[in-house]
C-alpha cells in the first residue's frame, strides 16, 4: 500500500466513523415522526382517549424540544469548543448522545422523556458542524460540498435503514426499543471515533467572542432565514407522515415504515446530488431547490388520498428536500468568513428551528380543524418564504458586489 492509497484509506475510515454518528442522530431526530401514535398513546393515555389529534399535537413538542436543543446547543456548544482538537471534541459529543439517548428509553413519563429530547438535542449542531469541517478538509477545495454531503449521508441512509427499522421496532415491542437501538448507534460511533479519527487540531486562538463575530454578517442572518423557514415546509410534512398514510391515504400502520424507506431513499440521493449540483452552481441549486419543494408539497396535499401517489410524491419530497441540505451548509460556509465552527454548528440550528416551526405549525392546522392535509399546505408556504428570502439574499450581495466595484473605480 502506498502513502497516497493509506491515507485515502484512513480518511474513509474516519469519516464512515464520523457517518455512523449521523446514522444516530437521523435516527433519533426522525423516528419519532413514524412512531408519534404509539409515544402518544403510550405517555398522554388520557388525552388520547379523549381526542387523538389533540395528543398528536402534544406529541409533537417532543419534536419541538429535540430541535430546540439543537438550536440552543450548535452555536453554545460549537463556539465553545472552537479552540480545542476537533477529534476530542467529535469524541466527546458522540459520549453524550449516547447517554441522553439511553435517558430517553427509561424516562416514565411525558414531562421526563421531553426533557431528554431536549438533552439530546444539544450535541447535535455541534457534531455535524464540526464534522463537516473535517470532512471539508479531508475533500479539498472545489469538493467541499461532496465532503459535507459524505456526513450527511449517515443521516439520509438512516432515513432509508434505521427509522423503518425503528418504527417497526417501537410498534412491535414498544417505541422504547427504537431509542434503545439508536443508544446502540452511538456506542459504536464513539468506539470507531476514538480509534479511526486521527487528531485533528482546532483553532487554539480563537475565543468565543470571536466566534461570535459571525452575527453580525448580514448574509449570514439570510443564509439562517432560508434554513430555518425554508426548510421548515419539509418538516411540517415529515413530522405527521404516519397520520397522512394511516388516516388520510386508509393504510394499515405497517405501511408506514415502507413509506419512510421511501423517503429515505430519496433523502439519500437527494443528498448525493445535492453535493455535486452545488460544487457545480450553488446559487442556482439553492433556488431551484426550494421552488421545486413548494411545488412537491401542494402536489403531496392534493394526491395523498391514494397510497401509490402519495408514496412516489413522498419519495420526491425526500430527494428535493436532501438537495438543499448540503447546498444551504455550504452556502453558508461560504459567508462566514472565518467563523468557520459555529458557522458550520448554526446551519442545523437553522435547520432545527426549521424543524421546531414546521412541527408546531403542522400540529396547529391539524389541531383546528384542517386535517392532516394541511401540513403539507404548511410546507409549501414555508418554502415559498424561503424562496423569497434567498432572492432577496442575492439581490443584496449583488448590490453590495456592484458598490464595492464602483468604489475601488
Amino acid at each position: 500500500m502506498n502513502p497516497s492509497t493509506e491515507s485515502r484509506g484512513a480518511a474513509k475510515r474516519a469519516l464512515l466513523s464520523l457517518a455512523i454518528g449521523s446514522f444516530g442522530i437521523g435516527m433519533t431526530e426522525f423516528v419519532v415522526m413514524g412512531l408519534l401514535p404509539n409515544i402518544a398513546s403510550d405517555l398522554l393515555p388520557s388525552l388520547w382517549a379523549s381526542s387523538q389529534e389533540d395528543a398528536l399535537s402534544q406529541a409533537g413538542w417532543l419534536i419541538s424540544l429535540y430541535a430546540l436543543g439543537v438550536v440552543v446547543g450548535a452555536p453554545t456548544i460549537a463556539g465553545f469548543v472552537a479552540r480545542f482538537p476537533r477529534h476530542r471534541v467529535m469524541i466527546v459529543l458522540a459520549i453524550a448522545l449516547t447517554v441522553f439517548n439511553a435517558l430517553t428509553v427509561v424516562l416514565p413519563t411525558f414531562e421526563l422523556v421531553g426533557a431528554s429530547r431536549f438533552l439530546a438535542g444539544l450535541p447535535h449542531g455541534a457534531y455535524f458542524g464540526i464534522g463537516a469541517l473535517v470532512a471539508a478538509d479531508v475533500m479539498g477545495p472545489g469538493n467541499r460540498a461532496k465532503g459535507v454531503a459524505f456526513i450527511l449521508t449517515g443521516l439520509t441512509v438512516a432515513n432509508v435503514v434505521g427509522v423503518p427499522l425503528g418504527t417497526f421496532l417501537g410498534q412491535a415491542w414498544g417505541w422504547r426499543a427504537a431509542f434503545g437501538v439508536v443508544a446502540l448507534v452511538f456506542a459504536l460511533a464513539t468506539i470507531c471515533i476514538v480509534f479511526f479519527v486521527p487528531e485533528h487540531p482546532g483553532s487554539p486562538g480563537r475565543t468565543m467572542r470571536q466566534e461570535l463575530g459571525v452575527f453580525r454578517i448580514r448574509q449570514v442572518w439570510f443564509t439562517l432565514g432560508i434554513g430555518a423557514i425554508g426548510f421548515g415546509g419539509f418538516f411540517a410534512v415529515y413530522s405527521y407522515i404516519a397520520p397522512l398514510v394511516t388516516e388520510v391515504a386508509g393504510s394499515p400502520e405497517w405501511v408506514v415504515p415502507i413509506v419512510l424507506v421511501l423517503m429515505g431513499i430519496g433523502m439519500t440521493v437527494g443528498n448525493l446530488v445535492g453535493g455535486h449540483l452545488a460544487d457545480i452552481d450553488l446559487r442556482r441549486t439553492l433556488l431551484f431547490g426550494l421552488a421545486a419543494m413548494a411545488v412537491v408539497f401542494a402536489l403531496l396535499a392534493v394526491f395523498s388520498f391514494w397510497i401509490i401517489s402519495l408514496s412516489l410524491l413522498v419519495l420526491i419530497v425526500g430527494f428535493v428536500s436532501s438537495v438543499l441540505s448540503p447546498t444551504i451548509q455550504t452556502r453558508l460556509m461560504d459567508v462566514a468568513g472565518d467563523n468557520q465552527s459555529i458557522a458550520a454548528a448554526m446551519n442545523h440550528s437553522a435547520l432545527n428551528i426549521g424543524n421546531s416551526l414546521g412541527a408546531f405549525l403542522g400540529g396547529v392546522v391539524i389541531a383546528v380543524g384542517w386535517g392532516f392535509t394541511s401540513p403539507a399546505w404548511t410546507g409549501a408556504v414555508l418554502a415559498i418564504a424561503g424562496l423569497l428570502i434567498a432572492l432577496l439574499s442575492y439581490r443584496v450581495e449583488a448590490r453590495r458586489s456592484a458598490a464595492l466595484v464602483g468604489a475601488s473605480s
